[in-house]
């Protein structure tokens, strides 16, 4: 792995730039995260190509445990997926994803990063807001819960220019 595709590791965990041939990784970390609205590898493939998808996995050792999907486009960037294992949450592995997305949406022009979280998702909520999103709409009934559908709230992260 070369310097190029990893972060620097701290509390064990690293980030690696993943790609289209990750794309069964990165399916398989999403339906653990998010079991109700599994994507398989060949959506998870076609969202992270480049030059405008990009995608990150944290990995503790050589376990993944954590991915974000994202993509840039006419000076927006979107989080189209970020997730961590149950096990993982609450370690700073989420913190890193978004930091690394933002820097690399920087990277590549985006003036604005957006993402949607589940309104009943606070420790998601927390941490955006923690990393400078605000919300700037709401979608009612966009995710699909066994006990019901649950709004989505839309966040803005202003990306500064350097």
């Amino acid at each position: 792995m070369t310097a190029a595709n990893q972060d620097e590791e701290r509390g064990g965990v690293h980030l690696q730039t993943a790609g289209p041939l990750d794309a069964a990784v990165l399916a398989a970390l999403q339906a653990v995260c998010f079991p109700e609205e599994p994507w398989d590898a060949a959506s998870v493939a076609s969202l992270c190509a480049p030059p405008e998808g990009f995608a990150r996995l944290a990995l503790r050792g050589e376990e993944p445990v954590g991915f974000v999907l994202a993509r840039v486009a006419a000076g927006e960037g979107e989080i189209l997926a970020i997730g961590v294992l149950p096990t993982e949450r609450r370690s700073g592995v989420g913190r890193r994803l978004v930091e690394a997305t933002l820097a690399h949406a920087r990277e590549l022009g985006a003036e604005a990063l957006f993402l949607e979280v589940a309104e009943d998702n606070e420790a998601a909520r927390i941490l955006y807001m923690a990393n400078g999103f605000f919300s700037v709409g709401r979608r009612p009934g966009y995710y699909k819960r066994p006990s019901g559908a649950v709004a989505a709230l839309v966040l803005r992260h202003t990306i500064p220019r350097l």
